[in-house]
């Protein structure tokens, strides 16, 4: 019996309905932007694993330093103690972050790590005695899949068998094109009624609502009425850190800066779970008391783990290096380049880039959601040819690896090319 065959006795596998998923393709080891089978077979894979990992698969940088800390310490509970990899990560976070950011919150993925900035922005009312609890959130929005980050997300079928337990929120347009203006008036009516905690989004790219890119400048608007009213934002950067916009991070094309910020996916290069939430001094001191009652009781047996520490303390060495940034400006250049070559497919519209992220709508009938039917087409198709990924419904994307080769590259624009061409036959 092969891995797969053992894989589908005992495993529940995400976003799958089990009924009438294939066997999983069963990957022995990966070596930069290349994924290998128990058969042999490679893969390019164009969308990091997930979207977490931005160097390459199995990093032997990486790799060293994980070993060297293993050999000294795996973990300590974060309570009360404390150890050089938090310690060093927290630092040199702060010195990429924007220049208001104060403090780091270690937790262990996205979703938690938008959890730790809701709940810090919820008891930053409660500690003063104000009793606000509603948060603004954006349509197409997804922040992850524990229950605050559900309930500050789209009500959609994600979420749908929980939608009676989730807690409400105020959902406004997203500043995309053409309703830049019904976003900003709708939040500025929310903020009148003076009971909202904070502001939630995906800074410059939504991703799990579809890949969907807008402007800086009205949300640099929107931050801004928010610091009028004295209403914390929080920023969720778990896809959009770490490079991927062609920026440390998406707040850098911001003039005014999110007072909360939510990291994971790249933070360890890939190699390993870890989220972080930091935020601005402001927001710390609003847990400062003698009353202990005051305190953020908030925490993961994992807190701080040393080990993934060193992980993402390796990744931030390697965006050191040229390299890295050379790599990331070559993929943005052969994206536009992409881009310009299938804008006129009859089967295509919307296409649209940021930094190393590319995605186009493709056109066909049915659903233009998760459910579309095309979905399940395209992805068997590209896998087939052995490129990796996981189309959005109806919206293709990339996310390549940022040591993804130029040849590797074009391989999966031209499979892209082809399967475009192959609607039609299916």
């Amino acid at each position: 019996m092969n891995l797969a065959e053992r894989d589908s006795r005992v495993i529940w596998h995400p976003y799958t309905q089990m009924r009438n998923a294939g066997l999983p393709v069963a990957i022995v080891r990966g070596e930069g932007a290349r994924l290998y089978d128990e058969a042999g077979n490679e893969y390019i894979d164009a969308i990091s694993s997930w979207w977490v990992n931005v160097h390459g698969h199995a990093h032997p940088y990486i790799a060293k330093k994980v070993a060297e800390q293993l050999a000294t310490l795996e973990h300590v509970i974060f309570a009360g103690f404390t150890h050089e990899p938090a310690v060093q990560l927290a630092e040199r976070l702060l010195k990429i972050l924007p220049e208001n950011q104060g403090k780091i919150f270690y937790s262990d993925n996205g979703s938690t790590a938008v959890e730790v900035g809701l709940k810090m922005a919820l008891q930053y009312w409660y500690n003063r005695g104000k009793k606000r609890q509603k948060v603004v959130v954006l349509s197409n929005s997804y922040h992850g899949d524990t229950f605050g980050a559900m309930s500050a997300s789209v009500r959609d079928l994600f979420t749908e068998p929980f939608w009676d337990l989730l807690f409400d929120v105020v959902c406004i347009d997203s500043p995309t094109e053409r309703k830049e203006k019904n976003s900003i008036g709708q939040l500025s009516e929310a903020l009148e009624q003076n009971d909202i905690a904070a502001f939630i989004f995906e800074p410059l790219l939504q991703g799990a609502g579809g890949m969907i890119v807008y402007d800086s400048g009205p949300l640099d608007q929107m931050i801004r009425l928010c610091r009028q009213k004295g209403v914390p934002t929080i920023a969720d950067e778990v896809l959009t850190g770490f490079g991927r916009t062609g920026k440390f991070f998406a707040s850098d094309y911001l003039v005014n800066k999110p007072d909360i910020i939510c990291m994971s996916k790249g933070l360890t290069g890939g190699t390993m779970a870890l989220g972080a939430t930091s935020c601005t001094n402001e927001i710390y001191r609003g847990f400062l008391s003698d009353d202990r009652r005051k305190s953020f009781f908030h925490g993961h047996s994992y807190t701080g783990n040393p080990i993934a520490c060193a992980a993402a303390l390796a990744s931030l060495d390697l965006f050191d290096r040229r390299e890295t940034w050379e790599n990331v400006r070559r993929i943005e250049s052969q994206h536009r380049a992409f881009l310009n070559r299938i804008k006129g497919h009859p089967r295509v519209k919307n296409s649209r880039q940021i930094g190393t992220i590319l995605a186009f709508d493709v056109v066909n009938e049915g659903e233009t959601n998760y459910l579309n039917e095309l979905r399940d087409w395209m992805n068997d198709y590209c896998v087939s040819r052995r490129i990796i990924i996981r189309p959005l419904g109806n919206v293709m994307y990339l996310i390549p690896p940022y040591c993804i080769t130029a040849e590797d590259l074009d391989k999966v624009y031209s499979t892209l090319f082809s399967m475009l061409d192959d609607i039609g036959t299916q």
